[in-house]
């Protein structure tokens, strides 16, 4: 097994459990007590996990917390250029696409640019930002209004009123955090409403989500997991949990984020009936 995943599946038993001993992940990962440790180090340091007496914890934790944009733009970016280059593949002109703010689905934005033909509606200033420096005739941008987020998301009625007034294609949605249980969910209450508003105008809705986001909490639910037709995620995430995922989801893809140059290789896709 590769250090990183290694590390992932070390993620992977803290989310679930929310603290983990580094004996259990000894026993676990059959490693030795250095190797774990030095894994934890490496994953405290990058800010994912709390270092304990004996073990480890999620930092913070709280189903409330919100980062903000700057402070989620340096993390896992080979993964969220790995599913933003499958993603747009989804994508075809005429198509009026959505997308929700977030750092990924920003970058799922950096490679939207290169399509003719579109209408683009979002409610991230970050979104709309990158559409402003690159304009084209043959695309347009809807911005909507509302108050903004630490996500640099526009959210409440205005937001949803805007949103209300259109029908999309095809939405493309970053989450705080997601699992089988409890769907896709953000710690910001009036950002949940807004994507809720969003998950209802569309055709189609694609959920942009790396493996660190499951068993992370947010204290509102966007949507089941049963609503999304696709997950798109990356090859960090557990055997087990992908599993769970395929049993749910209306199509499950997932990339390899050590491929992030071009978007020529296949990805792993698993389809499944959607769930009644």
């Amino acid at each position: 097994m590769l250090a990183s995943q290694r590390r992932s599946r070390i993620l992977e038993e803290i989310r679930r459990s929310g603290a983990v001993r580094v004996s259990t992940l000894v026993d676990r990962l059959g490693v030795s007590d250095m190797t774990v440790r030095r894994d934890l180090e490496v994953l405290a340091q990058q800010g994912q996990v709390q270092k304990v007496h004996g073990g480890a914890v999620l930092p913070g934790g709280r189903s409330t917390e919100e980062p903000g944009f700057a402070a989620k733009s340096n993390r896992e970016n080979d993964e969220k250029l790995a599913i933003a280059a499958e993603a747009v593949r989804l994508v075809e002109p005429g198509m009026a696409v959505g997308v929700s703010a977030g750092t990924t689905t920003w970058t799922f934005a950096r490679l939207l640019r290169d399509l003719p033909d579109i209408t683009v509606v979002t409610n991230s200033v970050q979104v709309a930002d990158l559409f402003s420096r690159q304009p084209r005739t043959d695309q347009t941008v809807v911005l909507t209004g509302g108050i903004r987020t630490p996500s640099e998301a526009l959210v409440g009625p205005f937001a949803v009123s805007a949103i209300r007034s259109v029908n999309l294609d095809i939405m493309f949605m970053g989450v705080h955090g997601m699992d089988v249980r409890n769907g896709f969910t953000t710690p910001n209450l009036m950002e949940a409403e807004t994507d809720r508003a969003f998950v209802e105008a569309s055709r189609r809705f694609v959920v942009l989500a790396d493996h660190t986001k499951y068993g992370v909490l947010g204290i509102s639910t966007i949507a089941d997991i049963d609503a999304a037709d696709v997950l798109v995620t990356d090859s960090g995430l557990a055997a087990e949990t992908r599993e769970a995922l395929r049993e749910r989801v209306g199509e499950l893809v997932v990339v390899d984020a050590a491929d992030t140059e071009g978007t020529d290789g296949p990805a792993e896709t698993t389809e499944s009936e959607p769930t009644a």
